[in-house]
């Protein structure tokens, strides 16, 4: 492939990650895969502007079962950008830090799911992310006829811009000016943080659905309970 020795194709990965779990990473590993990615950088944030801090673990905590949890994987990287930056983290903000960090020539892509992807008019400067980066949507196969990929589209056409359109060949949604959007459907997978969060606070094993290592760093440092 030759655009591999032309340009670096580096995946942003954001969240609380409060805790990571298996579905985190099995998702990343898929679309890393789908687009041939070089790496993907985890990005913990600090203060989520659209999270309540309630029962949020704190930053070294989450930054260590990052670590512990990608260490097999030598695509995968961890980034403290959100937790060194006072305030509230603006994913708007981390991506202007990375394209500004990294060579001109490097390709980024912003990884999220498509329940954040539908709220993402409430994000700060948001129309702004539509002429930066390259948005990766992630979803479950759809069922029926509203398939993730309908819903990413009626909400590109009608919030954003009537211009896009989706591109068989290249199996994305174009525009004339603005970054390409991706739809993927991942493997479902029935694992959530609020589940694993419940789950120790009611004294139920999380065994397959964190990683080993991260299931004994929540055991030892008692968090969650």
């Amino acid at each position: 492939m030759r655009r591999r020795c032309l340009h670096m194709h580096i995946g942003l990965f954001g969240g609380t990650f409060n805790p990571i779990h298996d579905g985190h990473i099995l998702a990343a590993k898929e679309v890393k895969e789908a687009l041939a990615l070089d790496k993907i950088f985890f990005i913990p944030s600090a203060l989520p502007p659209h999270k309540a801090p309630a029962n949020l673990a704190g930053t070294n905590e989450r930054l260590e079962m990052i670590r512990l949890a990608i260490e097999p994987f030598a695509y995968f990287c961890l980034s403290d950008v959100e937790l060194k930056r006072p305030g509230p983290s603006y994913t708007i903000d981390t991506v202007r830090f990375f394209i500004s960090t990294y060579p001109e020539n490097t390709r980024f892509y912003l990884i999220m799911g498509l329940d954040a992807f539908l709220e993402i008019e409430t994000w700060k400067s948001y129309r702004d992310l539509f002429s930066l980066i390259p948005l990766v949507v992630v979803s479950r196969p759809g069922v029926g006829a509203e398939t993730p990929r309908k819903h990413v589209e009626t909400y590109l056409t009608v919030k954003i811009s009537h211009r896009y359109s989706f591109s068989d060949v290249h199996g994305c949604f174009v525009h004339p000016e603005k970054k390409t959007v991706y739809c993927l459907e991942i493997t479902p997978r029935d694992i959530s943080a609020t589940q694993i969060r419940l789950f120790i606070k009611t004294g139920k094993s999380i065994q397959g659905l964190v990683s080993e290592s991260v299931e004994h760093f929540i055991k030892n440092k008692g968090l969650y309970r």
